[in-house]
């Protein structure tokens, strides 16, 4: 019999793996309503797109000449605001993926369903495959995901869910579900109870079942980034009132935090010596005496504020507060982290007002902190009137500088402004600045303040024009909150109009810190 190479017979299946899409939907409902006919069929349309929409990436299927035959649909989560006891619904968010985070550690499995008819192709282990290597090339820990032990019913009369579990794994028993999931490499970590309240057959238990990508690296950025990818800020534009006691001053910080977080703020900036009304409570009327009497009630303020922190999971910047180390006077900021942990950053020139009328010394380290939103710097007043400082800090990738100030008159306060507007632009960073206003009568050499609170970025294409995020009405008790794009930082550093940091001379000249930090 001759063979003719020009005619090739269509083969019977022609596979192709891709990403879902929107106009997938109709295959899509009608495989689950055929697979799920006894627990509720096919999610509605406003489900699939939210899922398709929201994380276009996860969601993969098999077409055969043109219609979907099988398909999975799956979620990046931060696993850590789970935990191991959650539903089905709690973490895909009632299927429309609420729970998504591009910046999460957890791949987790929401559905997969192969046509019945093709059950024989092997079609499930490609979609395990093509999850294995999303999880890969995302750098996530793990794939996660509730497994349905549909056979458990024949068997929920003679053994516990542990026990069947246990049956499947020895292959004395045979579940469609478990049985494949074990072979592709899953392991049971827990037994879920009342996972899908629906699925009879299981009698609603389920299993989670981890794969563990060994390939994972925690130092490498994830395809959406490592990092967080924006950070939002709230700035307390302080009004200086009489309090008669810590109490007082305590519940007004609470307000300002309480509201901050409402807004899911991730820190909370408070001016330099917010807590100066109490240097009124001092019963000597001379300055020095009252700002050491002022340093007494830091201790139990930092306690308080970093109790509010970790209650409101809020990260707060205490502005500054006096401190007295070995009979010397310092000016400190304390950040009070929403997990608990305490940095803080001494001024480092303190003014000649600070030096003559309260013998205040300046610290002598300098710092960069890590936080769960960026890389930050404080500079408390003074200190960012000198250039130096702020230029170390971006030699450590600051991505956003704290300015904590206490001004009393216009020029003071502009001295501030313009030089937090010059760091912002010459280090590629955001500079947030905030301050207080009002009076205090009873308190002598710091009777009046004036302030702006304001938020500033670079100066290019990307950023506000004038290169002000935004800023309050000035003199007037006020919050300031602004959302702040991290990633147009790095973009800047390479694409900007001019590229401070990339074009620095250093051949030339360079900032040395000579200190012991």
């Amino acid at each position: 019999m001759s063979h003719d190479p020009n005619h090739i017979e269509e083969t019977e299946h022609h596979l192709e793996l891709r990403n879902l899409t929107l106009d997938d939907y109709n295959d899509v409902k009608e495989l689950m309503d055929k697979v799920y006919a006894n627990v509720g069929g096919a999610w509605p349309f406003k489900n699939y797109k939210a899922q398709v929409t929201t994380f276009p990436d996860g969601q993969i299927c098999i077409e055969d000449k043109g219609k979907v035959v099988a398909f999975a649909i799956s979620v990046i989560v931060d696993y850590d605001q789970f935990d191991d006891k959650h539903t089905y619904d709690e973490i895909t968010g009632d299927a429309y993926l609420t729970t998504h985070d591009p910046n999460g550690d957890v791949l987790y499995g929401v559905e997969v369903i192969v046509c019945p008819e093709y059950r024989g192709l092997r079609l499930g282990r490609r979609l395990y495959e093509a999850r294995k290597e999303l999880c890969r090339n995302l750098n996530l820990q793990s794939i996660m995901a509730g497994g349905r032990i549909p056979n458990y019913g024949k068997h929920s009369h003679e053994m516990t869910p542990y026990e069947y579990i246990e049956a499947v794994k020895s292959k004395d028993i045979y579940d469609p579900i478990l049985t494949f999931q074990l072979s592709n490499g899953f392991e049971v970590k827990q037994i879920l109870k009342a996972y899908l309240p629906e699925d009879e057959a299981s009698r609603g238990y389920a299993t989670l079942l981890q794969w563990h990508n060994i390939y994972y690296e925690p130092g490498n950025p994830r395809l959406f980034g490592g990092k967080k990818s924006s950070a939002r800020i709230g700035c307390i534009q302080w009004q200086m009132r009489y309090f008669e006691n810590v109490e007082e001053l305590l519940q007004q910080v609470e307000y300002f935090v309480d509201a901050l977080s409402d807004y899911g703020c991730d820190v909370a900036l408070f001016p330099e010596f917010f807590n100066a009304p109490l240097m009124g409570l001092s019963e000597s009327q001379e300055s020095i005496d009252a700002i050491w009497h002022l340093a007494s009630y830091t201790d139990e303020i930092l306690n308080a504020i970093s109790n509010l922190a970790l209650s409101y999971n809020i990260t707060i910047i205490a502005g500054s507060m006096p401190v007295v180390e070995d009979e010397e006077l310092y000016n400190v900021s304390y950040m009070c982290r929403r997990d608990g942990t305490i940095d803080s950053q001494y001024k480092i020139h303190p003014t000649p007002h600070e030096k003559k009328d309260w013998i205040m010394k300046g610290g002598n380290d300098l710092n960069v902190f890590d936080t769960d939103f960026g890389k930050i710097g404080i500079l408390i007043c003074y200190d960012v009137e000198f250039p130096e400082l702020a230029r170390l800090q971006s030699e450590q990738e600051m991505q956003i500088l704290f300015v904590p100030f206490w001004t009393d008159t216009k020029n003071g306060y502009l001295r501030v402004r313009r030089c937090a507007q010059a760091r912002a632009i010459e280090n590629e960073c955001y500079v947030a600045i905030a301050g207080s206003v009002g009076n205090l009568p009873k308190v002598d050499n710091v009777d009046i303040q004036y302030g702006q609170t304001a938020v500033f970025s670079p100066s290019d294409f990307s950023f506000p024009h004038d290169a002000i995020v935004s800023e309050t009405t000035p003199n007037t008790e006020m919050t300031l909150i602004v959302d702040l794009d991290l990633d147009k930082l790095t973009k800047l550093q390479n694409e900007g109009s001019v590229r401070n940091y990339l074009d620095r001379r250093r051949d030339l000249y360079r900032v040395q810190w000579l200190g012991d930090k």
